[in-house]
């Protein structure tokens, strides 16, 4: 990789926060100094934040158990992403560099309107000098809609300010071939070149009771990142000088995921990676032919089974006969619609029913994966 010029760094709640849950400040001090320290060499940053209801939650009831409730939560996100904003202002106060902070949400991306608005004030705000700190508005972000995590958003704000670089800044080292807790024979896999279903399944679940991510959601964020063209870097947060480290690409700094040479643009980003199928669309030979040689749109007539109960908009994946997954999309109707339709022609579709079901504007070539068992038609 050709030295970064912009760089988004996400550091997670298990290292913005203690273990009592409060602002861990020397962490935000270390990081904003290597901030500080990439702006001097001339690089454009932008810092992704977790830490609000972690932080909230203390500052309401420190000793209290976590609610899990979603108004709660809001609500404490409310509180604590002040607390959060006003610790992360201070620390860069003593760089010398002001802050700018940036709450988004998911149609942000979705919509081109907003996108353009989110990529416009980022993009200004590292014109006058200011570091974005960028956090998920969770305060009234919709429970049906949204990233449940900030490496999804990392990533996504990656993408959005055009970086070389995308680093994401945990408890660990990197990824381990096993457990490193557990096994004393896990090793740091220094670099990832194919994201794949054995190594998603190893990543395993959250890792920490404050963080809503874990390894898995790393992976996810990664692979969102380099489909987009930008080169990630899972490091732990508390290693000296990590970020310059992941710049220079020094060997042993945590585990590296190359960029892939094209970008997605950031509508189909979202479908492939930050939104949830809500079914599947199984497709025979020939309309699978179609959408991947000739990038077609997939039609009713092409669809031999339906599965999951998903609505129109809504994400559905797309299958061989052989229960590969090899598309993702926007679905133009409901399942009932679809399963009641499938296989026919236009000429035999009521007039006022459209032949697509999935639109090419809509749809994704996703990699290879394992095949999933297709079930019968619903």
């Amino acid at each position: 990789m050709t030295a970064a010029r912009t760089i988004v760094v996400k550091i997670g709640s298990s290292s913005v926060t203690t273990p009592s849950g409060g602002i861990d400040e020397r962490t935000l001090a270390k990081l904003a100094a290597e901030v500080a320290a990439q702006r001097t060499g001339g690089r454009r940053v932008v810092v992704v934040t977790s830490g609000a209801v972690a932080a909230g939650w203390t500052a309401l009831a420190e000793d209290a158990e976590r609610p899990g409730d979603l108004a709660t939560l809001q609500a404490v996100s409310a509180v604590g992403q002040h607390h959060l904003m006003r610790a992360w202002s201070q620390a860069f106060e003593a760089t010398g560099l002001l802050v700018g902070q940036v709450l988004l949400a998911p149609l942000d991306f979705v919509h081109r309107g907003q996108y353009l608005r989110a990529r416009g004030t980022l993009e200004r705000l590292l014109e006058l000098g200011v570091v974005p700190v960028v956090n998920e508005n969770d305060a009234v972000a919709d429970a049906e809609l949204r990233f449940g995590d900030n490496d999804r958003l990392a990533a996504l704000v990656a993408h959005l300010v055009g970086a070389d670089l995308l680093v994401l800044l945990t408890d660990t080292a990197g990824l381990f071939t096993g457990d490193p807790r557990t096994d004393d024979g896990a090793s740091l896999i220094e670099e990832v070149v194919d994201i794949d279903h054995r190594l998603e399944a190893a990543a395993g679940g959250p890792g920490t009771a404050v963080g809503s991510g874990g390894m898995s959601s790393k992976l996810a964020a990664a692979r969102l990142a380099v489909w987009s063209g930008v080169e990630t870097v899972i490091a732990d947060a508390a290693r000296p000088g990590v970020v310059a480290d992941a710049v220079a690409e020094r060997p042993g700094v945590g585990t590296r995921f190359p960029a892939r040479g094209e970008r997605l643009a950031a509508r189909k980003l979202w479908i492939a990676f930050a939104v949830g199928a809500e079914g599947t669309l199984v497709v025979d030979d020939g309309a699978r032919r179609a959408l991947l040689e000739h990038g077609r749109s997939l039609l009713l007539a092409g669809v031999v089974g339906v599965r999951g109960g998903f609505g129109v908009d809504d994400a559905v994946e797309l299958a061989g006969t052989d229960g590969v997954v090899f598309a993702k999309g926007l679905a133009r109707h409901g399942a009932e619609t679809v399963a009641a339709w499938a296989g026919r022609r236009s000429s035999e579709l009521p007039d006022d029913l459209g032949a697509t079901i999935v639109h090419r504007d809509d749809l994704v070539i996703l990699p290879e994966r394992e095949p999933t068992a297709v079930g019968p038609e619903e």
